[in-house]
């Protein structure tokens, strides 16, 4: 029988003070956030906090019991690293309970000027061995890591089998196919690198036209999609584009659905996953906070004494409204072919 005690903690995005109110309303135990610049690999506009944000989202986080991490989590500049190591500063002097961070020469100054600083190791590190992660670990301090959304379940509990660090997942939202945050597809259409861009398809890219097949979606002059008049539209991006391959057009990399493991909670809290991470800064406050409940139910629910735990209808509907092309999948974790 298990217990509120083994919960995972569930961690939420903020990409706004509004969506920091909300996730810690609708009960998460941690939310996630960014300054107004290039540390934030959700660098864009009208997201993000400035000082005084930070310093009222803090505030209202503690009060209900509730931690902030930063993500410092894109890699600094060779040139000039101080905006990286002032973000690290700025982010101890605001009261952020941890840093999520990437670069190995963010987590060295870290570990020097700040030696008692929680550290998580950002999904962007890549990190999907117990090795890597027990190497950040040892050289670093690092207490916990973000694994890709690329491993088996099998290979989440290996992870967690052989190392001290406490292992975070991803339990909803997006997918990427590849090396996340440096995406060659985007960087190669683009010119930019979406690790320091702050999305795979920057804003100033993407245009919409409208054409007598449909409305085209182009990324820097490319072609990635055409929509009928009535067909939804996702936010275009080049790897969830539909291709003309062998005469057939389709989606060629990978079809736009979002990742959904409220089936499997009951076997990620056996493995002993310590958190459950809710991908989505760049969402609404409605999605924050319609997500976040969804996700403390199941929690709760999952974590009871009573042992009991079932995908209830109304929270599939919830997170379905939320999916990418309203479509669910366990992505890498469920692989019959392998």
């Amino acid at each position: 029988m298990k217990d509120l005690r083994t919960a995972p903690e569930l961690v939420c995005p903020a990409g706004s003070l509004r969506a920091l109110k909300a996730a810690v309303d609708a009960g998460a135990d941690a939310v996630y956030l960014g300054l107004k610049d290039a540390t934030n690999a959700r660098n864009f506009a009208g997201l993000n906090f400035d000082d005084a944000q930070i310093r009222e989202g803090v505030t209202y986080a503690h009060r209900q019991g509730a931690r902030v991490l930063m993500a410092l989590n894109t890699f600094a500049d060779a040139r000039d690293p101080g905006p990286w190591r002032r973000a690290v500063d700025k982010a101890v002097a605001l009261g952020a309970d941890a840093l999520i961070v990437a670069d190995s020469a963010v987590m060295a100054y870290c570990r020097d000027h700040y030696p008692t600083l929680r550290l998580h190791l950002s999904v962007q590190a890549s990190a999907t061995s117990h090795a890597a992660i027990e190497f950040y670990r040892r050289r670093y301090g690092v207490q916990r890591a973000v694994l890709p959304r690329v491993l088996t379940m099998q290979q989440v509990g290996q992870v967690i089998r052989h190392t001290e660090v406490d292992i975070e997942v991803f339990g909803f939202g997006s997918l990427c196919v590849m090396v996340e945050g440096r995406c060659a597809l985007s960087s190669y259409a683009t010119g930019q690198s979406p690790n320091n861009a702050g999305v795979c398809s920057p804003p100033s890219a993407v245009r919409w036209q409208d054409g007598a097949a449909g409305v085209q979606a182009r990324l820097n002059g490319v072609l990635i999609d055409c929509y009928a008049p009535d067909e939804p539209r996702g936010y275009p991006t080049l790897c969830k584009g539909r291709f003309v391959v062998q005469g057939e057009r389709d989606y060629a990399l990978e079809e736009p659905t979002s990742l959904n493991t409220l089936a499997i909670l009951p076997e990620l809290v056996e493995l002993g996953v310590k958190a459950i991470k809710i991908e989505g800064r760049q969402r609404s406050a409605a999605y924050v906070e319609q997500v976040t409940r969804v996700w403390r139910a199941a929690i709760d629910q999952a974590c009871s004494a009573q042992g009991r735990y079932s995908v209830q209808p109304e929270w599939s509907a919830t997170l379905a409204r939320h999916a990418e092309g309203q479509h669910h999948t366990l992505g890498a974790y469920n692989r019959p072919w392998r």
